[in-house]
């Protein structure tokens, strides 16, 4: 008990004294509005892995719904259903990948 009590103790005096350093440390040197020399080459990297490795989930997430539905034909509306939602979810995250290369990027 007292040991649960001594990590918890730990971790909520790092948890107050962390933002505290964050908002102490001197303001840092603002990059180039380009991203730097490594910031046209990054944001392609992101992207170009964020698109990949999306495709090959959403390949698998469909093969896998495929699969379900020519077991069990009676359950193709609710695994359609979820099939879609794991779709869009896994293209908001390629989504999201565009923007960070934006970010990134300085645009």
């Amino acid at each position: 008990m007292i040991k649960k009590l001594s990590s918890a103790a730990a971790l909520l005096v790092v948890a107050l004294l962390v933002p505290g350093l964050a908002f102490a440390a001197e303001e840092a040197a603002k990059p180039a509005a380009s991203g730097g020399p490594w910031g046209h080459f990054s944001a392609a990297i992101a992207i170009g892995l964020a698109a990949a490795f999306g495709a090959l989930a959403q390949g698998r997430a469909a093969a896998a719904a495929c699969d379900g539905i020519a077991r069990n034909p009676s359950a193709a509306g609710p695994i359609r259903l979820a099939m879609i939602i794991g779709l869009a979810l896994i293209e908001s995250l390629v989504i999201y990948a565009l923007v960070i290369a934006f970010v990134v990027q300085g645009k």
